[in-house]
């Protein structure tokens, strides 16, 4: 087989800032799949962008990048536009910011058919909708006139997908193309990338911080950290034999099921649930009149000091749920009770939003959503510790430089905005910016779905402290029933805003009485060699 992808000695460094890749050489062949691990900072997305000769300004690069025998290092801008245009295809992390806010997804998805490989509007939509609906859209062909804010991050995540794949690319660049997607459409995806990368006989390099994801989908893998290759071979020999310590520490830190490790569920006593929902339903006009019931008869409760899971696809209601109990949404029924007061079929008043805050502390997937870009990450993490905890300027620096160490944020970052930070190092921000608050109940909404492996366990493991020392509440929104199975006691299962399942987590994990619990456990990643003789 030809090297399709050649990386040879490439090394990247800044003024000021030495090198931030060193010496990195790596190959992907005609028709085979090869994983890039690492923590987030490790260089993992600059090594892939060198493939399509997208270079940060002010870099310097040595080394070779070649695709198909052209160096991107040294291409004219021509010969790029024409690589990307026809020979690799590249899928980002973050979809809202490779698809344009004010265009159509119809628009998105076409434009190479219809600009660059001369078919008919009409054409260009039958094979946009085809693809849309096989990376597991529905509704695909009314998705078309619709613009990237009125679809979940999971839903954008798989048009970015399908529109890579419409591309027909020799190279298909995967930077956490799953990281926003829910188990059984994960499962789906990477099926469907292996499928269409063996029949197209395409290379594909898969960025990832999933090691159990890495070794469902690709051949052979590489472990990058602080920009240098660590280790690299055959997916099964890295995974059962690894000769690196930080491979090994990368393997430790994976998180799986393990139903003898789940928590204890908390021992009730006479005081009425931290938390009480009864009846609670939500529902959406959609366009055209119809009504969307997001969220139907929703009833449980959850005791101080307790921790429940709540997991389903996407679209199922769970974070309809999350934006209810703090606030953000307002319930068309039902009753929701915090702490004992009943909360009104009203948006809060500022006072009323005030108290709840003391109480309750969401921690978004998007940390973009709770940071505000202007404000440096120690100031964002200090203020809330004046706000809430009444302490003065210089112990509030102090507390937050404490609490930021301990979610894996240096020094180095306090006085760094965050747009400087990568997007894991930004979702621990925000984690540290929650817990400053000191609330009962802290919610966590796929808080952990953007983290590497080994700063999700170290963020776990935080959140455990918490709840331990401090009496935390915990409510967990998340696909992961293997991080469900170290922090939550209990757990709810949720299917298209209706509750399906509902108990302790070790006994729905080890004994599900659901089909759909059932197929959310099956979906998780499979080694490729599961199934093979040792």
């Amino acid at each position: 087989m030809s090297k399709l992808l050649e990386i040879e000695q490439f090394s990247m460094a800044f003024p000021g800032r030495g090198n931030l890749l060193s010496d990195v050489s790596l190959h992907v062949d005609d028709g085979e799949a090869v994983a890039l691990v690492g923590e987030s900072g490790s260089g993992k997305s600059l090594t892939t962008r060198a493939a399509l000769g997208l270079f940060p300004e002010t870099s310097r690069l040595s080394g070779s990048v070649k695709v198909s025998g052209l160096d991107t290092t040294t291409a004219s801008g021509t010969k790029l536009l024409e690589l990307r245009r026809n020979r690799a295809s590249m899928i980002f992390q973050d979809p809202r910011a490779g698809i344009n806010p004010v265009r159509t997804v119809g628009d998105f998805v076409t434009e190479t058919l219809v600009r660059w490989r001369g078919l008919s509007r009409q054409e260009a939509e039958a094979q946009a909708v085809a693809q849309l609906e096989q990376v597991g859209l529905r509704r695909a062909k009314e998705m078309m006139r619709q613009y990237p804010h009125q679809l979940s991050g999971g839903m954008l995540q798989r048009v970015m997908i399908a529109a890579a794949l419409l591309d027909s690319p020799e190279l298909l660049l995967c930077d956490e193309p799953t990281t926003a997607l829910d188990v059984t459409t994960q499962a789906g995806i990477v099926t469907l990338l292996r499928e269409q990368q063996q029949a197209r006989g395409m290379g594909m390099l898969f960025i990832t911080h999933d090691l159990n994801l890495a070794g469902s989908l690709c051949d052979r893998v590489y472990v990058l950290r602080k920009g240098e290759v660590v280790e690299h071979g055959g997916s099964r020999q890295v995974f059962t034999s690894p000769q690196a310590d930080y491979t090994r520490q990368l393997i430790a830190a994976t998180p799986s099921i393990d139903i003898d490790k789940v928590p204890a569920v908390p021992v009730q006593d006479d005081q009425s649930p931290l938390l009480r929902v009864e009846g609670l339903c939500r529902r959406y006009t959609l366009p055209g009149g119809e009504i969307l019931n997001a969220l139907n008869n929703a009833s449980f409760t959850l005791a101080k000091g307790g921790s429940l899971g709540v997991v389903g696809e996407s679209g199922s209601g769970k974070s309809t749920l999350a934006r209810m109990i703090v606030a953000l949404e307002t319930p068309d029924a039902g009753e929701l009770e915090v702490s004992g007061r009943p909360r009104a079929h009203r948006a809060l008043k500022a006072g009323e939003r005030k108290l709840l805050a003391k109480d309750v502390q969401i921690v978004f997937q998007d940390p973009y959503l709770s940071l505000d870009p202007r404000i440096p990450v120690g100031k964002a993490v200090a203020d809330v510790f004046r706000l809430h905890q009444g302490q003065t300027r210089s112990a509030a620096l102090q507390s937050a430089r404490e609490l930021l160490d301990r979610v894996g944020i240096g020094p180095e970052r306090f006085e760094s905005k965050p747009r400087a930070l990568s997007g894991g190092q930004r979702q621990r921000v925000a984690i540290a910016k929650a817990l400053a608050a000191r609330p009962k109940l802290l919610v966590l909404d796929e808080a952990t779905s953007a983290l590497d492996v080994s700063v999700q366990a170290q963020v776990l493991e935080l959140v455990e402290e918490l709840r331990d020392q401090l009496g935390l509440t915990i409510l967990f929104v998340t696909h992961d029933l293997a991080v469900v199975s170290r922090l939550c006691s209990e757990l709810l299962v949720l299917r298209d805003g209706v509750i399906v399942e509902q108990g302790s987590t070790a006994q729905i994990l080890g004994a599900p009485a659901s089909e759909y619990t059932r197929t959310l456990i099956n979906s998780r990643p499979q080694l490729l060699w599961q199934d093979q003789p040792v």
